[in-house]
């Protein structure tokens, strides 16, 4: 390496960062500081109105979140990073969320939990920067801990956080994950990326559940991939027929953006579906006693769910599915379920259909 690369000259490390991070396999790049006041303010008000649910986590590291130099001593920049995920599959996916008799999963889930790769990656790429310049006192984050990693991206430069919450590149769109290492290095820091988003408001007005509640503000407590995938307990009744048969997470949001148009599509082998769940129906899914999904899903992001959790979803989504014997039996194998959680959303979704309140 030229000797210019060094902790002594910050200017060329982060270029040769940026070079570190394209061969490890990212397609963004950007560095930080550790200042997030603003960010910290919006956070406690979004706390503060309770709009986080039940996922108490949020709430218990809420100012930690927003504080870098407290969560990892000696940290003054962020390097962030990017992984495409997003296919070529934007008509399949609407065709999926008009046909209820298939399931819907966010695209995000359908392949390989991204979160191991992410880590796998950022920890060789921290292992390339010190093998060059020497110890330095970094931590990489793959949703790992409390870290504001929209919040560090956009003052990285990766993209701007749009009127959903989701970060958006101007030049690649939103489907895309996000990844950190803090570090003890005084790096330059790239220009905060500018909000692109204008007038548009195609996200908030999609929103099945109207769970974006006003730009930038999004109700946890409404939102289809946190009741699909963190709430543990019963699906609010008013929310079931909302879900349509989105059965783990919701893209409407990034689906509709207009930005997406520019999105880099990779054919990332672990991010390839699984299991058929791109094109799956209820009935098939619903099947998988837990024996069959623990093994289908290993290491799956879906695993985290549980299987009382899928059956829940599942259940639902066949209650909103057009009637049909495939759906009265699939309903039918499960009434008698262990569970108490997956019983009652099995009587509902019977109940809609005797009702005829399902879509004919």
């Amino acid at each position: 390496m030229p000797e210019a690369v060094s902790a002594a000259n910050p200017v060329q490390l982060s270029l040769r960062i940026r070079q570190l991070a394209r061969e490890a396999g990212f397609q963004r790049c950007g560095v930080s500081g550790i200042e997030l006041g603003q960010d910290e303010a919006h956070l406690a008000d979004w706390l503060g109105k309770g709009l986080y649910g039940t996922m108490e986590w949020m709430a218990r590291h809420g100012t930690l979140r927003a504080r870098p130099h407290e969560l990892l001593p000696g940290t003054v920049r962020v390097i962030s990073v990017g992984l495409d995920y997003g296919h070529k599959d934007d008509a399949q996916a609407w065709a999926n969320l008009e046909d209820s008799e298939r399931a819907y999963v966010a695209r995000y889930a359908l392949g390989r939990d991204y979160h191991k790769l992410m880590r796998n990656r950022l920890q060789k790429l921290a292992e390339r920067i010190g093998s060059e310049i020497g110890p330095f006192g970094y931590r990489v984050f793959v949703d790992s801990a409390p870290v504001l990693e929209r919040a560090l991206a956009r003052n990285a430069g990766l993209g701007w956080i749009g009127k959903h919450t989701c970060l958006i590149d101007r030049n690649g769109g939103s489907w895309f994950f996000l990844g950190e290492i803090y570090v003890d290095l005084p790096l330059p820091v790239d220009a905060p990326a500018s909000a692109h988003c204008g007038s548009c408001t195609r996200c908030i007005d999609v929103c099945p559940t109207a769970a974006i509640i006003a730009p930038h503000r999004l109700d946890a407590r409404r939102c289809i991939s946190y009741l699909t995938i963190e709430h543990d307990g019963a699906i609010p009744l008013e929310m079931r027929p909302l879900m349509g048969n989105r059965i783990y997470g919701c893209d409407d949001c990034q689906l509709v953006c207009p930005w997406n148009k520019f999105a880099r599509r990779t054919d990332e082998p672990d991010f390839r579906a699984r299991n058929n769940l791109d094109t799956a129906t209820l009935p098939e899914l619903f099947a998988w006693d837990e024996d069959e999904f623990l093994r289908r899903t290993e290491g799956s992001p879906i695993r985290r769910s549980g299987h009382e959790r899928w059956l829940r979803n599942i259940a639902v989504a066949l209650g909103n599915a057009a009637p049909s014997p495939a759906a009265l039996d699939a309903l039918q194998t499960r009434r008698e379920h262990d569970s108490a959680l997956v019983r009652e959303h099995v009587q509902w979704a019977l109940q809609r259909h005797a009702d005829g309140q399902s879509p004919a």
